[in-house]
């Protein structure tokens, strides 16, 4: 299987002297879904930042979609995040734009042609069920149904990797499932999906691999740490759960246009 994220001995120190990494190594496979737990101040947030090289790391070299991101310049950043799509827990909507031109400005940002929005924009907003919401405004919408916009504008442009940050803390613990089952379907169809989240609840409930992040090191990992025979139990300051191991890798294709789309990217 191929490696979508590779961290090498990667260490990360701030200014004020913080550890937010300590020598980590690790590796994400194309198609798998991995959630990351831990406390706060853990270094999960790191974790993301420096895979979207919103920080560079002190120590260490970062590969993420065959590209070296650890050394990259500033300005090809952007071509980086166009193979990433990004849920926040704060879903960081447009207030002013409907739910469709919330989702289309994702694609307008990149000079992806009118037509070609035309034809995108509601076939993921279908698949995100919210076909009957596209002329809506943010502020109609209800916590969940903002979650979903917000997913549908990471998905938009066909992302190679999905990082959900938190991405079920602001809605309630229903529509907290309905996202990560989406997460998942969408997952099955080849997408890399990472999920940062506090919910032991949903961890256990959903069966994929789970890394555990505490002061700045990685100290369990579902995919190294292999039992097929019992659950796995961690422990840390926020929860106590136990997650069934999960040692298959779906190999399933990447999410696929309709035929009724045309090659955007």
């Amino acid at each position: 299987m191929d490696k979508i994220i590779e961290f090498k001995n990667v260490s990360k120190t701030y200014p004020s002297g913080t550890h937010a990494l300590n020598n980590v190594s690790l590796s994400i496979d194309k198609g798998e879904f991995v959630f990351i737990v831990g406390a706060s101040g853990a270094g999960k947030s790191t974790f993301l930042k420096l895979i979207m090289h919103e920080e560079s790391p002190s120590r260490g070299t970062i590969n993420v979609n065959g590209i070296r991101v650890s050394t990259m310049k500033r300005r090809k950043v952007p071509y980086l995040r166009r193979n990433m799509g990004i849920v926040f827990q704060d879903f960081r909507l447009i207030n002013k734009m409907n739910v469709y031109d919330n989702v289309a400005f994702a694609m307008r940002a990149i000079g992806t042609r009118p037509s070609v929005v035309k034809k995108r924009v509601p076939y993921i907003l279908d698949l995100v069920g919210l076909t009957h919401k596209a002329k809506s405004f943010p502020s109609e919408l209800s916590g969940g149904e903002q979650q979903r916009v917000s997913l549908a504008r990471a998905l938009v442009n066909n992302p190679e990797i999905i990082i959900a940050d938190e991405p079920t803390g602001n809605i309630d613990p229903e529509m907290s499932f309905e996202i990560i089952e989406l997460l998942s379907q969408i997952n099955a169809q080849g997408t890399t999906i990472i999920v940062v989240t506090h919910e032991h609840d949903l961890v256990r409930h959903f069966n994929k691999r789970v890394m555990v992040i505490d002061k700045g090191k990685v100290v369990s990992d579902t995919k190294e740490n292999i039992d097929e025979t019992s659950p796995i139990e961690y422990t840390d300051e926020d929860f106590s759960f136990q997650a069934e191991l999960n040692t298959e890798t779906d190999e399933n294709s990447h999410i696929a246009n309709t035929d009724e789309e045309v090659d955007y990217q």
